[in-house]
């Protein structure tokens, strides 16, 4: 919709909305730049406190998409007028413990009245503008590495359901309560050369491989066999617990897939599931893979080389 309004022109504007990117950068010297985004969404475990770490996780990890440091936040609440005020002090209790452990001020926030719980966060962080990791600058060879495993979507849809076990409540709530600045950090220490990244959120593995494709020129193969899942993804897949907003990134970025004939259909569908606070896509020169998967595995990062860049062609992503 953003796309159907008057453009406005701003030098300042390093990273807009043209290449759907994980968060908007702005200069506003030439060693500084905001980085500036916003999110929030409904509960998607029972335990409030942890949702408030979840949806505190999810918003934060958009400047560490960037390669940047987050600094304040403000927090957005929908809540029934009659609600427990409990359970919204251990919502806003969660979200503030894992602010707190990422470093960034909470300065204030707004609140309306809403039948239906909502919550997260607007939030502003700084980037160096020569050091600034956009979604569209990945380099043919490139090493894609990802920092977490997949299955939030299809194991939220199980705890919905009733039907989840609790190892993979578990397992889903460490992930999507561990924060991307590890991983981050150590990426952006100077060490290495990363040309292009994203955080893989709503829109999937696919969807957000296809941004980084698409507003790169290139192609991507991604080894199917190598990409971490959670435990209880396949089962939840195998049992039809599928989210809706699984079947829509299907349906909107399948075209541009092709699958090799030994990927089975379970992984296949794993790939297009909507992740809540998930991990970084790193598009990593190649000289630099091994020192960089090491640094990040020594820093406590599960970090996988799941594929790499190629010259554009169709189609545009390869499931192998």
């Amino acid at each position: 919709m953003l796309g159907k309004l008057a453009r406005q022109h701003d030098p300042n504007v390093l990273v807009g909305f043209d290449t759907a990117d994980d968060a908007g950068v702005y200069k506003i010297s030439a060693t500084q730049a905001l980085v500036q985004t916003v999110d929030f969404f409904t509960p998607i475990v029972d335990d409030p406190y942890t949702f408030g770490q979840i949806a505190a996780t999810n918003s934060l990890s958009d400047v560490y998409a960037m390669g940047g440091r987050p600094l304040s936040a403000l927090a957005i609440v929908c809540f029934p007028e009659k609600g427990d005020l409990d359970v919204l002090q251990q919502i806003l209790a969660g979200g503030l413990s894992k602010m707190m452990e990422a470093g960034c001020t909470v300065i204030g926030g707004h609140s309306v009245r809403d039948p239906e719980i909502k919550f997260g966060y607007a939030v502003t962080g700084t980037v160096h503008p020569e050091r600034v990791w956009a979604n569209a600058n990945a380099q043919v060879l490139d090493a894609l590495i990802l920092t977490k495993g997949l299955g939030t979507g299809v194991i939220s849809t199980a705890i919905k359901q009733g039907k989840a076990k609790q190892s993979w409540i578990d397992a889903a709530s460490r992930s999507m309560t561990t924060l991307n600045a590890k991983a981050a950090e150590v990426a952006a220490s100077g060490k290495f050369v990363i040309h292009a990244a994203t955080d893989i959120t709503g829109f999937g593995l696919i969807g957000h491989a296809r941004e980084m494709a698409a507003g790169s020129g290139v192609s991507l193969r991604i080894d199917s066999a190598r990409v971490p899942l959670l435990e209880g993804a396949l089962d939840c897949v195998r049992a039809g617990l599928v989210p809706g907003g699984l079947k829509n990134n299907r349906e909107f970025a399948e075209c541009l897939v092709s699958y090799g004939q030994s990927v089975p259909e379970e992984i296949r569908t794993i790939l297009f599931d909507p992740q809540t606070a998930g991990g970084l896509l790193l598009s990593a020169a190649r000289a630099d893979t091994e020192a960089l998967l090491t640094a990040l595995r020594n820093a406590g990062v599960p970090a996988v080389e799941i594929g790499e860049v190629l010259p554009p062609g169709k189609p545009l992503i390869k499931i192998e």
